[in-house]
């Protein structure tokens, strides 16, 4: 049936959950996964809105922080609600693909424990270079890369395929032409393959 692929947006709250799921979920069930970062800006400008739903509708705003709360503490992950939101996570998404395949998972994680857990600002060149370093990853030159016009191509190719697979939102998993959104449908993503 192929890899399961796993559409992330470095801002989304609920993709921080799924990060930290999806590899022992998928590893039981003997799937590969398809790390695909996407930009959410551009597919929620195509539906007339300038921000994240979770700001423009203050009532969804204030149940998803309550909801990361409990979320959170029922898996033990840590969590600290960011002082800013949504960030950006364009350089990180960049970085993302500028890496080797194996190399991804590991760095999402650690971008998303920058910003949920941490409070970090991802959009900092200073942070994205701490969290390759950390990782034993060259924090110079993986950012040179990650601003080659052909991975910022390949980053816009992402996002337009999101699109035309009709995503709208993170996470979003897809498997055998079936899609499957939100943390909580990665089960059924998994049982469906």
């Amino acid at each position: 049936m192929g890899p399961l692929d796993f559409w992330f947006e470095f801002a989304s709250t609920y993709s921080y959950l799924a990060v930290n799921r999806i590899e022992p979920a998928a590893a039981a069930a003997g799937l590969a996964v398809r790390w695909r970062p996407f930009l959410l800006g551009p597919i929620f400008a195509a539906q007339g809105w300038s921000d994240s739903p979770f700001n423009l509708y203050p009532a969804k705003g204030a149940y998803m922080w309550r909801d990361m709360e409990r979320l959170c503490a029922r898996d033990r992950l840590p969590w600290r609600r960011p002082s800013a939101f949504p960030r950006n996570g364009v350089a990180a998404a960049r970085i993302t693909l500028a890496l080797p395949e194996a190399e991804r998972p590991a760095f999402v994680k650690a971008v998303y424990h920058a910003n949920f857990a941490l409070d970090r600002d991802i959009a900092d060149a200073a942070i994205l270079a701490g969290i390759l370093d950390g990782l034993g990853l060259d924090p110079d030159a993986i950012p040179r890369r990650a601003h080659d016009p052909a991975v910022k191509a390949r980053l816009r190719g992402e996002t337009e395929e999101a699109i035309r697979l009709g995503i709208f939102g993170a996470p979003t998993f897809v498997i055998g032409g079936e899609m499957f959104w939100g943390n909580d449908r990665l089960d059924d993503a998994i049982a469906w393959a």
